[in-house]
C-alpha cells in the first residue's frame, strides 16, 4: 500500500502503509478489555512476582464488576474521578477497570510523590475518592477526601476493601447504574510535568480503545494467550495501564507484576517467569549491558523474545552493545504520550511480513492515524527527511487538559491535530525518527543542538555510566550545551578527556562548554531525564559556590 502524502491545503500528511483497522462501536474499554476471558476463567491474567499472588481471569471479570457495583452503592457517578495512589499490585488493573466500569473516572498518581504533591493532584481533578494501600495512606489521610484501602488489615478509619465488595454483595442490584457510553471520560492521567506544570489528560473509552486498536494490529490468532509480559512500568502511568495492563488482558496473556526495579530481581523475575516480552526504559537497558550482577545469571535461561523502550530516546551505541550481549532478543522502540492515549509510533510482528523498523526509528505511523511535520516558526508542514514538530491526528487526542482551555487551545489546533513538543521526520521508507524535544533543544549563537545526540556520544565513552545534556543561559551564546555525568567505579578519565571525545565527534557549536559530575541522573517514573531539575541544580550551585564548581568552561573554539 505504501505510506500515503497527500496535498491537502499544500500539507504533506503522512498516513499508515497498512490498512485501517476497524474499531466497535459503543464498547466501553472495560468491555474491550476484558471480552471472552470467561473463555479463559482458570487461566492466571496478573502474578506478582515478589509474592506469589495471583489473578485468574475469572477474578479479574468478577471483582471488576464487583467493585463498580460497590462504587455505585457508595455513591460514585459517571464523571466523579477517583485518584488511585498505590504502587504496581496484582489488583491495580481491577481497581481501574472497576472505577471505568462504574462510570467513574480513574486518575493514577504516583505512589512515591510527595504528600503535597498528591494533594495537588486530588484537588484539581476534584476527586471523590482515594484508592491507596497501607504504605500510602499516611500520605492522604490528611486530605479530607474518603479512602478505601486496599489490602489485609484495617488501617484508620478508612474504607477496607474486602468490607465494601462483600456489603456491596449483600445488598443486591443496584439502582443508581448508568448507561456508560463510548464518548464519556474514563481516565485522568497527569502529564509528567517535566516540561512544565502538571495537568489533568482527558480520555474517553473511545480515545483508549481506539489506541489499544492500532497499536495491537499486528498481534495475530497464534499469541492470544501465549504470551507473558513483564509489568514494571508505574502502572499509574498511561504507559503501564494501558500499554502493558490493557494491552496484555485483551491478548488473555499474563502480566508479571513488578512494584520496583533492582537488577537481580528484575533478572530473576525475567527467568522465573519465563517472560516473553518487556517494556523497559532506556536506563533499565544501561542497566542491563553495564552492571557486573547481570554476569551471576545464566542468560541462556531467558525466554525474553522483545524488550520496547519508550520514554527516551536510546543512544545507539547502547542498542549496539544490548544486540552484542543479548543477541536473541528483539529491540523495538516506541514512542507515545499521554495527550495521545498511549502508544502512536511503532514495529510490527515481521512474521506477519510488517517487518522491523530501522534501527534507532521509533517505528512506523500505526494504523488509523495521520502525522506530519511542521516548521515551529512557520507552521508550514513539511516533507520527507525533514525535522520538524511532530503533530498526530486520530481518535486516540485527549478530549483536553482538565480545567485549562489555555493549554488546550495551545497544544490541540482547531483541526484536531495534536501538537507533540518533539522534533522527528519520516524517512523514504516510512520509518519515523525523533531528534528531540522542540523545548529541550539548546539554541547556542542561533545553532539547534539536540541534548540526545550528545548524550548518546557520552555514553559511548568507556568511563561514563549515564549521562544528560541541558541548557545553560550564556551571555555570549544565548545558551550553552551543559552536561551531568556519571562516572563508571573503573573510569581513568576526567573532565577535559570527556570533554575533548565529545569535541572530536562532532561540530564545534555542539561542544559540551560545561562539565559537571553527579551520583546519579534524576528521571521521571517514565524514565525520562529530569532536564530542568539538573539545570536548577547546576545554576544554584553556580551561583553559590562559583570558586568550586567542579566544572570545565570556555573549550577552544
Amino acid at each position: 500500500m505504501g505510506d500515503v502524502a497527500i496535498a491537502e491545503e499544500e500539507q504533506h500528511i503522512f498516513r499508515s502503509k497498512f490498512s485501517a483497522v476497524p474499531g466497535p462501536e459503543g464498547t466501553t474499554l472495560p468491555e474491550f478489555v476484558l471480552q471472552d476471558a470467561e473463555d479463559y476463567a482458570d487461566k492466571v491474567a496478573l502474578l506478582e512476582a515478589s509474592t506469589g499472588k495471583t489473578y485468574t481471569y475469572g477474578e479479574v471479570v468478577r471483582d471488576t464488576r464487583r467493585f463498580a457495583k460497590a462504587l455505585r452503592s457508595v455513591g460514585l457517578r459517571k464523571g466523579h474521578v477517583v485518584v488511585v495512589v498505590l504502587p504496581n499490585l496484582a489488583i491495580y488493573p481491577v481497581v481501574a477497570l472497576g472505577i471505568m466500569a462504574a462510570g467513574g473516572v480513574f486518575s493514577g498518581a504516583n505512589p512515591l510523590a510527595l504528600p503535597l504533591e498528591i494533594r495537588k493532584q486530588v484537588e484539581d481533578s476534584d476527586a471523590r475518592l482515594i484508592v491507596a494501600n497501607s504504605f500510602t495512606h499516611d500520605k492522604v489521610k490528611d486530605f479530607g477526601v474518603p479512602i478505601l484501602v486496599v489490602g489485609e488489615g484495617q488501617v484508620g478509619d478508612a474504607i477496607r476493601w474486602d468490607d465494601l465488595l462483600e456489603a456491596s454483595d449483600r445488598a443486591g442490584p443496584s439502582e443508581t447504574e448508568e448507561k456508560v457510553t463510548q464518548g464519556d471520560l474514563c481516565a485522568l492521567p497527569y502529564s509528567s510535568g517535566t516540561t512544565g506544570s502538571s495537568k489533568g489528560v482527558m480520555l474517553t473509552h473511545r480515545n483508549l480503545v481506539a489506541n489499544l486498536c492500532s497499536s495491537l494490529f499486528s498481534v495475530g490468532p497464534d499469541m492470544i494467550g501465549h504470551v507473558t509480559v513483564l509489568g514494571l512500568m508505574p502502572f499509574f502511568h498511561i504507559y503501564g495501564i494501558t500499554g502493558i495492563c490493557c494491552a496484555s488482558l485483551r491478548n488473555k496473556g499474563k502480566v508479571v507484576v513488578m512494584e520496583r526495579f533492582e537488577l537481580g530481581a528484575f533478572l530473576r523475575a525475567l527467568i522465573a517467569h519465563e517472560v516473553h516480552f518487556a517494556p523497559i526504559v532506556p536506563a533499565i537497558m544501561l542497566a542491563m549491558v553495564k552492571s557486573p550482577i547481570v554476569d551471576e545469571f545464566d542468560l541462556g535461561m531467558l525466554r525474553l523474545r522483545s524488550v520496547m523502550t519508550a520514554a527516551a530516546p536510546l543512544a545507539p551505541e547502547l542498542l549496539a552493545a544490548f544486540e552484542d550481549k543479548f543477541p536473541g532478543v528483539q529491540v523495538q522502540e516506541a514512542y507515545g504520550l499521554t495527550e495521545h492515549s498511549c502508544i502512536t509510533l511503532t514495529h510490527g510482528d515481521p512474521r506477519k511480513r510488517h517487518g522491523i523498523a530501522k534501527k534507532n526509528s521509533v517505528g512506523f505511523i500505526l494504523p488509523n492515524l495521520e502525522v506530519k511535520f511542521v516548521d515551529p516558526n512557520t507552521g508550514r508542514s513539511l516533507p520527507k527527511n525533514t525535522p520538524g514538530e511532530v503533530c498526530v491526528r486520530s481518535q486516540c487526542v485527549m478530549q483536553g487538559y482538565y480545567k485549562n482551555n489555555e493549554e488546550t487551545e495551545r497544544t490541540v489546533d482547531k483541526e484536531g491535530w495534536l501538537h507533540t513538543g518533539d522534533v522527528g521526520y519520516i524517512d523514504d521508507d516510512g520509518d519515523v525518527f525523533i531528534v528531540d524535544r522542540i523545548k529541550e533543544l539548546i539554541k547556542y549563537k542561533g545553532f539547534q543542538v539536540a541534548p540526545a545526540e550528545l548524550e548518546a556520544i557520552l555514553l559511548s565513552h568507556p568511563s561514563v555510566d549515564d549521562a544528560a545534556v541541558f541548557a545553560l543561559p550564556d551571555e555570549e551564546a544565548g545558551e550553552i550545551p551543559a552536561a551531568c555525568v556519571v562516572m563508571s567505579p573503573k573510569a581513568r578519565d576526567g573532565e577535559e578527556a570527556i570533554m575533548r571525545y565529545v569535541a572530536s565527534n562532532v561540530a564545534t557549536y555542539k561542544r559540551i562548554r560545561v562539565l559537571h559530575f553527579v551520583d546519579s541522573i534524576p528521571k521521571s517514573s517514565s524514565g525520562k531525564i529530569l532536564r530542568r531539575l539538573l539545570r536548577e541544580r547546576v545554576t544554584k550551585k553556580s551561583t553559590s559556590q562559583e570558586s568550586t564548581l567542579n566544572c570545565v568552561k570556555n573549550v577552544p573554539q
